[in-house]
């Protein structure tokens, strides 16, 4: 007989190749169901109930699931999982290959603390099985509540915890703290200073007035990235290109139901010229959904002199391998590796981070 496989890590590869895929979020939800469901039993029990057929008995197994831990068990590769290897997306090309190897972190991520899908701890393994050196952990800010941002208490506790897991962590890789701070209507940030302060790293992002009119958008991002706390220009445009993808299965899940967006209306060549001035790098953003800034926004900002962060504002395990689809219109638009922030180690972005005027 062949010998068996791990059927735990046979479902959570599934779930990671449907969120990687932009699968529904119902799909992926019953993998990781499953295997959570599964997590704690003996090998001699999962045996035992794969034989005699009582998989589907307990609660977050289906048919589908237990037939693929039976295979598993059977030291047979799920069928499911061997579809899904077989039917990945398209390789890079040549530019975009280099630089998605150059990278070695993602600076905008989040957990199931605000309106991601999955624990720091699940988040921080998948980074390190994509051969991440580090990730850093940006859940929302106070005023986003339909993302359950972050109040000053939490984000403290979280900090805490960041200290504890990155202990239990593989050596070689580490998160990094960090936030997705709210720019707010007059510019300001959505923390505390000292707080912010504190953090490895710090994304502002515009979440609300999308509409507002352009000398009021510009001047509420010129404002922002004048403050010395923000070290990244996250998802400049607030564009839409398409509906929300799947594999986002936390509590604010409604966050992210948004249509198709209009881009913001701002003067981008103050904005990108600010961005350069203040050494603010400007986030291209992997997100298939936003695909933001546009590439005719990248090209001038690279013109401009600024520095990029190629993200994925990955809310799931899976999204974390979409840093792909960034470095493809990245090398499109002629980004070299050398303006790109998290090409460096974790010490030469965190000394980064520290040292900008």
């Amino acid at each position: 007989m062949a010998r068996a496989r791990d059927p735990i890590a046979d479902l959570r590869r599934i779930a990671f190749l449907l969120e990687r895929a932009n699968e529904a979020t119902y799909r992926v939800r019953a993998f990781r169901s499953a295997a959570k469901a599964l997590a704690g039993m003996s090998a001699a029990e999962l045996t035992e109930r794969a034989g005699n057929g009582t998989l589907t008995e307990l609660a977050g197994v289906g048919d589908v699931t237990a037939r693929c831990v039976a295979e598993s068990l059977a030291g047979e590769e799920p069928v499911y999982l061997r579809r899904l290897v077989a039917t990945e997306g398209s390789d890079l090309d040549a530019e975009a290959t280099a630089l998605r190897a150059a990278l070695r972190g993602d600076c905008h991520t989040h957990s199931d603390w605000s309106d991601g899908g999955s624990p720091i701890e699940e988040m921080a393994l998948a980074a390190v099985e994509l051969g991440h050196e580090y990730l850093v952990l940006t859940d929302h800010s106070p005023r986003l509540t339909v993302a359950r941002g972050l109040t000053a208490e939490r984000l403290r506790r979280q900090l805490d915890h960041v200290a504890q897991v990155n202990a239990a962590l593989p050596e070689g890789f580490r998160i990094l703290t960090g936030i997705e701070v709210d720019i707010l209507a007059d510019g300001s940030l959505d923390q505390d200073d000292d707080l912010l302060a504190r953090l490895d790293v710090v994304v502002g992002s515009v979440h609300s007035g999308l509409k507002d009119e352009r000398s009021k958008m510009t001047r509420r991002m010129l404002k922002a990235v004048a403050n010395p706390h923000l070290d990244i220009l996250g998802h400049v445009t607030g564009r839409m290109v398409s509906s929300r993808p799947a594999g986002v299965t936390g509590p604010g899940d409604r966050g992210h139901r948004a249509r198709t967006r209009a881009e913001s209306d701002f003067d981008a060549d103050a904005v990108f010229a600010a961005c350069a001035e203040h050494d603010t790098a400007v986030e291209i953003n992997s997100r298939p959904e936003r695909q933001d800034p546009p590439k005719r926004l990248i090209r001038r900002a690279l013109e401009a002199g600024c520095r990029f962060a190629i993200n994925t504002d990955a809310h799931a395990p899976g999204q974390l391998d979409w840093q792909r689809f960034g470095c493809e219109r990245a090398a499109l638009c002629g980004v070299p590796a050398d303006r790109v922030v998290n090409t460096w180690s974790a010490e030469q972005l965190v000394a980064w981070t520290h040292d900008r005027p």
